[in-house]
């Protein structure tokens, strides 16, 4: 596996793979790597070609309270695990390289990044949309692979690649779980014991509501449920919600494809989770 940190090397070897017809896989993530992570992977490897994964954490999509100077960060680690499965290239740029000085432009998606999570981190989404751009132009994938753990920067950057006309397969790929359901996330190592053993709350919250909203019942009393579970639990809930799988708009019925969304931080942590919402089933 090659370890690239400049731009020009990384071009180089895109052009040489290019030049002998391989297609290209990105699996773009800020380290701390995972078997979450590892599926994005294995799933780039089925995509056919190279494989590329960038470990970045970026500034950009951190607010001026949040954990980017603890953000978990084991490249050694990180490399061996890589090398391990079979990738072709890490691509591993140091700050100055994804944003020189004078650095000046931001990307913005509208709708999408404007709720949920962008309401309670104004500018994360902005980082993001930014960041996936210029690895979308570093790296001049085929394919490009997202967690569906966070459906909503999956949202955003599929409206992202459909807005700008980018020539990149978007691939979903479906969220990884502890054996008692905890989506597995890099924050996951900020949990204590007690804390983690209660973490599991979320997606049983998610999953009591989802059934329940499925087989017809009132979505908002389903979604209340939830939130006074969590709450039980000791979480401090940042949103519940129901909403198109696509737009991320609020509904309140199932003619559409759905999706249960929630965020709420367990002591010093904040957890995400989502799922799919079945359409009504009478049975």
């Amino acid at each position: 596996m090659q370890t690239v940190r400049q731009l020009d090397l990384l071009r180089e070897a895109i052009a040489t793979w290019r030049a002998a017809g391989d297609r290209v896989a990105l699996v773009p993530t800020m380290g701390a790597l995972h078997d979450g992570h590892m599926a994005l992977v294995e799933a780039a490897k089925r995509a056919g070609g190279r494989v590329v994964v960038s470990i970045f954490v970026n500034p950009k999509q951190f607010g001026p309270s949040e954990d980017l100077a603890k953000y978990p960060r084991k490249e050694l680690a990180d490399s061996r695990m890589l090398a391990a499965a079979g990738v072709d290239l890490l691509w591993m740029p140091p700050v100055e390289v994804m944003y020189p000085e004078g650095f000046a432009t931001n990307i913005s998606v509208g709708g999408v990044s404007d709720v949920l999570d962008g309401a309670h981190r104004p500018g994360h989404f902005d980082g993001v949309a930014t960041v996936v751009t210029k690895l979308f132009n570093q790296v001049h994938p085929d394919v490009a692979l997202f967690g569906e753990k966070d459906w909503q920067q999956l949202a955003v950057i599929r409206r992202l690649v459909r807005d700008l006309d980018l020539d990149i397969e978007i691939q979903g790929v479906p969220t990884q779980r502890e054996d008692d359901g905890l989506a597995l996330s890099s924050r996951n190592a900020y949990l204590i014991p007690e804390e983690r053993a209660r973490a599991v709350a979320l997606p049983r919250a998610l999953g009591v509501a989802e059934r329940a909203i499925a087989k017809g019942s009132d979505p908002e009393a389903a979604l209340a449920q939830a939130r006074e579970t969590l709450t039980a639990a000791g979480f401090e809930v940042d949103y519940v919600a129901l909403v198109d799988a696509e737009t991320l708009t609020p509904i309140d019925r199932l003619d559409r494809p759905a999706r249960l969304l929630a965020a709420a931080r367990l002591g010093g942590t904040r957890l995400i989770d989502n799922l799919a919402v079945a359409p009504n089933d009478p049975a």
